[in-house]
């Protein structure tokens, strides 16, 4: 009885926990972060997303950002919004409550059951809601935890931003500024161009005008620039490996070598082969004195004999590069050696690169949102997060016309730079670049992502 008791009571710990987390959240992306992730302690599911009007669906489990522009974020948009209108209070969800337009791809989208639990204000304002998929129908011990957890999140969701509008709000502090000041000309009697608020605005219209640096941040790494790239020159079976990981090398030396038996083998074929040719030939040439029909087959025996010669060259040649040595100086960048060993290649597969030590650039994918002009020779700083004091300074190379999709399932687009100066850092180092683009005013600055938000809200 008392192990029941425990086990009952888990769930109301959980949301314990989770309210005191939500009480001590001091930035709104951990809140968000908690609504889509953290909700499974209180029920078992398999997708999440967070809705806020306004803002669109602005979290996802399982994904760090959103991209507006996906194809699923649009979808979605469009189900919460459809819910926020129909649905008041939290109800379990089934693909036929929606509209035929968006039920066609509930299947492609999201499991057979859901659950809405709107977030509305205490006057009874809808400020968005939580939609949770899963395989299992939902019950109503779920349904009433899920429904008090987001009530706890929207009161800490409402406080935080209450908090920061009353820290941020210079605005408001800027016009009652000097108000218990004197003022000896009556307002009414001031001519327009001399009240306080036609000043207070024309000083931000002057602000707005002032040129800044258009920037974005993307993930970036050292890679070389040029590396000679090893690739298998036949198709066989890898034996040893005779270097490391970024081991330095000289030119010429053993990189590695194929295993020998199936090659030798198949040359001790074509030798046979060759011999057992040569052999018919010459008794054809004994017969041919005698008969006639012999002398007719020396000429294809010749060619025989000619092709088994070829056939023996050729792999005689193939056993001679059965060892890969390296074409240049520099270090070798390839995979874990115990990973190759034993491993049968194919003609032209890539197996390492080498590598010059001063021979790196800086790879950046600059993801679909944050896609702005970059002239050629914009300047691009990485900070490694190995070394982030000590910035690494460079210039664009070229930007990529077409994104591609990356191992995240993100699409962005590939950035080359060029370093400036004496490199001291090796190559495989990961961190944050700037990318530095044109001058434009700071109200464009300020305005552009709240802007794009908007336009791919309105799907304008």
């Amino acid at each position: 009885m008392a192990e029941q008791q425990s086990f009952d009571a888990r769930p109301l710990l959980a949301l314990l926990e989770l309210a005191r987390r939500a009480r001590q959240a001091e930035e709104p992306a951990v809140l968000r972060f908690m609504a889509v992730n953290d909700s499974h302690e209180l029920a078992a599911y398999r997708q999440a997303a967070l809705w806020l009007v306004g803002k669109g669906a602005c979290a996802l489990s399982g994904v760090v950002q959103v991209e507006a522009n996906a194809p699923y974020v649009l979808w979605l948009n469009k189900v919460c919004a459809f819910l926020s209108l129909t649905i008041k209070e939290p109800q379990m969800l089934l693909s036929t409550d929606l509209p035929s337009e968006l039920e066609e791809q509930w299947r492609e989208w999201l499991p057979g059951h859901a659950l809405w639990v709107p977030l509305t204000s205490d006057d009874g304002q809808m400020l968005g809601g939580l939609l949770l998929a899963r395989d299992l129908p939902w019950i109503d011990r779920d349904k009433a935890l899920l429904s008090e957890w987001m009530g706890i999140w929207t009161h800490a969701w409402r406080a935080m931003h209450s908090a920061l509008s009353t820290q941020g709000n210079w605005f408001s502090r800027l016009l009652s500024f000097g108000r218990s000041q004197k003022i000896n000309t009556p307002a009414s009697k001031k001519l327009w161009w001399q009240r306080r608020s036609t000043m207070v605005l024309g000083l931000l219209f002057v602000v707005s005008l002032i040129p800044v640096r258009l920037a974005v941040l993307a993930p970036a790494e050292l890679v070389p620039s040029d590396p000679a790239v090893i690739r298998s020159p036949l198709e066989g079976v890898l034996g040893a490996f005779y270097v490391q990981p970024n081991q330095q090398v000289e030119e010429g030396d053993l990189l590695f070598e194929f295993d020998e038996a199936i090659i030798r083998s198949r040359l001790e074929v074509a030798r046979f082969a060759l011999a057992t040719a040569e052999s018919e030939y010459r008794q054809a040439a004994q017969q041919a004195l005698f008969d006639e029909r012999s002398k007719t087959l020396l000429s294809s025996l010749t060619g025989t004999i000619e092709e088994r010669k070829a056939e023996a060259q050729y792999q005689e040649t193939q056993l001679t590069r059965t060892q890969v040595r390296a074409p240049r100086s520099g270090i070798v960048l390839f995979d874990d050696p115990t990973e190759w060993s034993g491993r049968p290649v194919r003609i032209g597969e890539r197996i390492m690169r080498v590598a010059a030590a001063a021979d790196v650039e800086v790879e950046a994918w600059v993801p679909l949102s944050d896609a702005i002009p970059l002239p050629s020779g914009a300047p691009v700083s990485l900070y490694l997060n190995a070394s982030p004091l000590d910035p690494v300074r460079g210039s664009l190379r070229y930007l990529a016309h077409d994104a591609v999709e990356r191992p995240d399932g993100t699409y962005a687009y590939r950035l080359r730079a060029v370093i400036d100066g004496e490199m001291l850092h090796r190559v495989g180092l990961k961190g944050t670049a700037r990318i530095s683009g044109e001058s434009v005013p700071l109200i464009y600055w300020v305005l552009r992502r709240p802007l794009a938000s908007v336009r791919a809200m309105l799907a304008i």
